[in-house]
């Protein structure tokens, strides 16, 4: 038996509640009945599917276990309802079924208590499906009271810490995250059955690029250097396709030293794809395809309902440039500022924050931010960019002053990032370069250029399309959840003193 101090069992913080429970369990190990000792039991049916197949199961032996919600005790027979991972089913326990002992032990116990239970399936005078028990052993002792039954935890701040209490008494919120695993899996087969190759790629890198991602720093101890948590997988899934991959991608996460939001956690999960000999309309149609399957697949229609909002994820989907669409929502037009001044002066005029220096390039987007994002409701693919703030896109053949790149909006919110790679190593190298000044400009210090990715581009890069979805908030919208803490089970939280 585990010896438990004083010390342990008698601490000062606890609740009486907690301190009558960790009686019962000093009184139960002393006894020799220690709850915690079962390595093993074993299962032969779940609460969910008891309830659909009580036809075939009627008067049936079963086994299952989980944890006691509900009681209520009477003399010679109780009832209680137990939670497993299905589902709930009620309990019938007659104390000359299972015996004057564990009767009285049932009796003892507390909401909360993970039960093993054997006895066969009926139904009551009130037709619930029940299992009528006849043996009962107690597998885990609870030692701290559930929340009240009928208010549940209502406090988001605890229900997030603590996400296990959460799905213990919120059991909905299980099926937000059974639905993130299908989804991440519909991505999967989707991409597989396309010929994609899902490959992993480092999280620890050596340089902080110049990506305008701030990044989480940390140190190799054996190397003696310090190292950077990744802020994307592009760089290195782009070497692949160097290396004579033609179909790349990766499910994985993401660091980013940044804010925090109902949109935005430090750590979040991404699929960026690579396809050789491919262009961003290659990658819009691709999209479209993705996301259409996926809500299918998991929802059972194109058409979802996000807060109220109606969202028709069936293609085609809206296409429109940068520029075009400040035009629409603005009135005001890139192509006819003809020197960076008159484009800050434009901004000044409209009294909207700019960095020192900004480009006729740079202005455009906040623009675009100011006026047109929160008017992109249904699915739209916003196209060309300024070449001043997609580092790693090819130019427009037309108009070098914009790439072929394009953003995903839903619902006013950007959900995908594409362009047709830039693979001239020489205007690469120009970029990072202007990049990283720009970092130091604002008083980054790690900023480098990644020469080895400008080393692999001069060994030759075909024409490559590449695509980023973010799928914590694709997961938000295909389970209508309004903060991206409802999808993470275990989301960034600040430390409670």
């Amino acid at each position: 038996m585990p010896d438990i101090t004083p010390e342990v069992q008698n601490e000062s913080n606890f609740s009486e509640q907690e301190q009558i429970r960790r009686d019962k369990l000093m009184s139960l190990i002393d006894q020799g009945q220690s709850p915690y000792l079962l390595t093993h039991y074993e299962i032969t049916h779940f609460a969910k599917q008891i309830s659909e197949n009580y036809e075939t199961l009627s008067d049936k032996d079963v086994s299952i276990a989980g944890r006691v919600m509900s009681r209520r005790l009477m003399g010679k027979a109780s009832f209680a309802h137990m939670r497993d991972t299905t589902g709930d089913i009620q309990l019938y326990i007659k104390r000359d079924d299972v015996g004057e002992e564990s009767y009285q032990s049932f009796k003892d116990s507390d909401l909360g208590d993970i039960l093993g239970i054997k006895g066969y399936v009926f139904k009551t005078r009130t037709g619930e499906v029940s299992i009528h028990v006849r043996e009962i052993l107690l597998l885990s002792k609870c030692l701290k009271p559930l929340p009240e039954k009928w208010h549940g935890l209502q406090d988001a701040d605890l229900r997030y810490r603590q996400r296990y209490l959460d799905m213990i008494v919120n059991p909905q919120v299980k099926d937000t995250f059974v639905k993130r695993s299908k989804i991440i899996t519909a991505i999967r087969t989707f991409m597989d059955e396309r010929g994609y190759l899902e490959v992993d790629t480092p999280i620890l890198h050596v340089l902080e690029t110049g990506s305008a991602a701030r990044p989480f720093q940390t140190h190799h101890n054996t190397l003696d250097i310090s190292m950077f948590l990744r802020v994307e997988t592009e760089l290195y899934l782009k070497r692949l396709i160097v290396g004579g991959f033609d179909k790349v991608y990766e499910i994985g996460r993401i660091f980013r030293n940044e804010g925090m939001s109902t949109k935005h956690n430090p750590e979040f999960t991404t699929i960026e794809l690579y396809e050789a000999y491919a262009d961003y309309n290659v990658m819009m149609d691709l999209a479209e395809e993705l996301l259409s399957y996926v809500a299918k697949t998991v929802c059972g229609s194109e058409i979802i309902t996000f807060q109220g909002q109606k969202i028709n994820f069936g293609a085609p989907y809206a296409r429109i440039s940068m520029a075009d669409a400040v035009k629409r929502y603005s009135g005001i037009d890139f192509f006819l500022w003809e020197t960076d001044k008159e484009a800050r002066d434009c901004l000044d005029e409209l009294h909207i924050h700019y960095e020192k220096g900004a480009t006729r390039g740079d202005c455009l987007p906040i623009l675009f931010d100011e006026y047109v994002e929160k008017n992109l409701v249904q699915p739209t693919f916003v196209t060309d960019y300024p070449v001043e703030n997609s580092p790693l896109a090819k130019r427009k053949a037309d108009e070098p002053r914009l790439t072929e790149r394009f953003e995903l909006f839903i619902n006013g919110v950007e959900y995908g990032n594409a362009f047709s790679e830039l693979n001239d190593p020489i205007d690469q190298k120009e970029r990072f370069v202007r990049q990283v000044k720009e970092r130091e400009a604002l008083g980054g210090k790690n900023a480098k250029v990644d020469e080895d990715f400008v080393n692999a581009l001069e060994y030759g890069m075909p024409p490559t399309g590449g695509m980023g979805i973010g799928i914590d908030r694709l997961i938000m919208l295909l389970t209508d959840s309004p903060s991206i803490r409802d999808v993470l089970l275990f989301p960034t939280m600040k430390p409670v003193d």
